[in-house]
């Protein structure tokens, strides 16, 4: 204790604890203050009760004793902080020469853990110049990965964690994953094992803890994240085959036990997997399905992304079930039900694996989705759909080029009447057409001089329509531009999730405003009052019964007025434009949208929604 206050204690001025707080404060010692940083105490007036401290950012600060110790707190004299008072120098050259020892002294400094951008503001300026910090940072980050020492995340928005204990390197991998919050970090985690795994070969103690973590975790999981369940399951079992001496404990979760008890539930939990992961996966499914494995895969084919569908197809290649696949794929054309992805890879692939399936079907299937897509709300599905179209430029003349005369005729009116493409697009591509089809010109011979085809809508959806754009233009635009703002402060923008997604916000609510104004302008409201109704019109209810007395009834409304619950199509729809200008006694071939089965009807009645 400072010999100013043992004179003090003596003679009974203050008390035990008033002299250990005042101690802290005594000429030599160091404090930290929220605005002005580390300091270091120069001199106290005792009887007028002040005290001086040279700050990081006040130097000669002279301040009242009790102010003081309200405001600031004690710094050993080995804290990092206080040595940037006095050992900056010393700071300085630790940073050029150990950079691991200078981060870890920090963490120490902080109870074990910080967030990067703290870590970076303690160092800029001072011990690392502001210029050279991101340089630093990236030699430091390796540098700490490789010593074990510090648990460095993959987001900058988590914290660095100092490891407790001296621990082994195959221990301190272990820990890594052991402290991970979440599955997505267990992976990598695992990842930086399945690199460093000739660590476990002197210490197979470690790697059985492993694995009992990764049955827990996974286990655990399953019901709330499959998808990363799974995945953390087969990087599990990878891990196994590289020691030849493990294996897996008989209690442990088995992937292809997982994958049979979760057969429902697979194709949402594979999407978000990387091809190789999933590839890895797919080889299970003999194991997990038995005999009915490739009808298993069939029936997921299209639900699992397009990462998911390249590899179905090659492992059934490879396996000498490519046929199944084509009979499955060429059902689907059949009755237009299959999805963007799957579509992608046919086309993709039609001078290839997909030969076989590829047809002029593929075309009429192209169109079905786009405009379904168009006219539904919400994102768009179908972008990369509409992109592939638009940027292959063989791939309209190789449609056509497998359809008669008449059907092409019919595909070039369709796409010429489709309202997913601007009319310089459409212009372009009905070029291709004619291009590989001379004999479909005639149809687009006068298309250049007409207008963008005007779309008849009800005054309720107009309104919705234009709320949307109002809400787009007020809120979420100047929200989305605060956002990225935000998010390009968390710094590395290469490492930046959040950035990336706002970015990819801006872009959808760019295109979907432009896609809205477009709409609108070629929009006309109606109330549908007054629809002739000796034939389907748009605004009529229209009956339909099949030979064997079956019924079904729809409501053909405005383009922007589709509801499936309640039978009401839109009359762009496919069905919708099936239906237009039949009368009573007309027949028309209906898809069922469940069973995908096509049934002929006939007109029995048509009235006015709106007489």
């Amino acid at each position: 204790m400072h010999s100013d206050l043992a004179k003090l204690l003596d003679a009974g001025r203050i008390n035990q604890a008033v002299a250990g707080r005042l101690d802290q404060l005594a000429p030599g010692k160091f404090c930290l203050h929220k605005a002005w940083g580390a300091g270091k105490v120069i001199d106290w007036d005792l009887p007028a009760k002040k005290v001086t401290i040279d700050f990081e950012q006040s130097t000669g600060q002279v301040m009242d004793l009790q102010f003081a110790i309200q405001r600031t707190e004690p710094l050993d004299n080995g804290d990092f902080r206080a040595k940037k008072v006095e050992q900056l120098e010393e700071l300085r050259a630790l940073a050029k020469s150990d950079s691991v020892a200078l981060v870890i002294h920090l963490l120490e400094s902080h109870g074990g853990t910080m967030s990067v951008d703290a870590l970076e503001r303690e160092l800029t300026g001072g011990v690392v110049s502001a210029a050279d910090f991101r340089k630093w940072w990236d030699a430091a980050k390796r540098a700490l990965r490789d010593s074990k020492r510090v648990i460095v995340p993959t987001r900058r928005t988590e914290p660095l964690s100092l490891r407790a204990g001296d621990l082994s390197p195959a221990d301190a991998l272990v820990s890594d994953f052991e402290q991970a919050r979440d599955l997505r970090t267990m992976l990598k985690a695992l990842e930086a094992i399945t690199v460093d795994m000739s660590l476990f070969r002197q210490d197979p103690q470690a790697l059985q803890r492993l694995l009992v973590g990764i049955n827990e975790s996974a286990a655990k999981s399953v019901r709330i994240a499959l998808g990363p369940a799974l995945e953390l399951l087969s990087a599990r079992d990878e891990l196994i085959k590289a020691f030849k001496d493990i294996d897996l404990p008989p209690e442990s979760l088995r992937l292809s036990d997982l994958l049979a008890s979760e057969e429902n539930r697979l194709s949402d939990a594979l999407t978000a997997l990387s091809s190789g992961r999933q590839r890895a996966i797919y080889e299970q499914f003999p194991n997990a399905f038995g005999d009915r494995w490739v009808d298993v895969l069939t029936h997921i084919f299209d639900k699992v992304g397009s990462r998911g569908v390249a590899e179905i197809a090659k492992l059934l290649e490879e396996r000498g079930h490519l046929k199944i696949l084509e009979t499955h794929l060429i059902s689907a054309l059949a009755r237009r039900s299959l999805g963007t992805d799957a579509l992608i890879w046919v086309c993709r692939e039609r001078n290839g694996t997909a030969s076989n399936v590829f047809s002029g079907e593929v075309g009429a299937c192209i169109l079905n989705l786009l405009e379904t897509d168009h006219l539904s709300d919400g994102p768009r599905k179908t972008t990369r759909l509409q992109t592939l179209l638009s940027e292959d430029k063989n791939l309209l003349g190789d449609i056509v080029g497998h359809m008669d005369v008449n059907e092409a005729r019919n595909f070039g009116r369709r796409l010429m009447e489709c309202p997913v493409f601007s009319d310089l697009d459409r212009k372009s591509l009905l070029a291709r057409v004619i291009k590989a089809r001379p004999e479909t010109g005639e149809l687009v011979a006068g298309h250049g001089a007409k207008k963008e085809q005007e779309l008849v809508v009800s005054w309720h959806s107009l309104e919705k329509k234009k709320a949307e754009l109002d809400d787009i233009i007020r809120n979420r635009i100047p929200q989305n531009t605060k956002d990225i703002a935000i998010a390009r402060d968390y710094g590395d923008l290469r490492e930046n999730f959040e950035y990336k997604s706002s970015k990819d916000q801006q872009k959808y609510l760019g295109n979907r405003k432009a896609e809205l104004q477009r709409d609108i302008a070629r929009a006309r409201g109606t109330d549908f009052k007054g629809v002739d109704p000796s034939m389907v019109n748009i605004g009529t209810h229209v009956e339909l019964i099949t030979e064997d007395g079956k019924q079904a009834a729809y409501t053909v409304l405005g383009a922007w007025d589709s509801d499936p619950e309640k039978a009401e199509l839109s009359y762009l729809s496919e069905l919708g434009a099936s239906l237009l200008h039949k009368k009573p006694g007309d027949s028309v071939q209906v898809r069922d949208p469940i069973t995908e089965v096509t049934h002929t009807y006939t007109v029995q009645s048509i009235t006015a929604v709106n007489p």
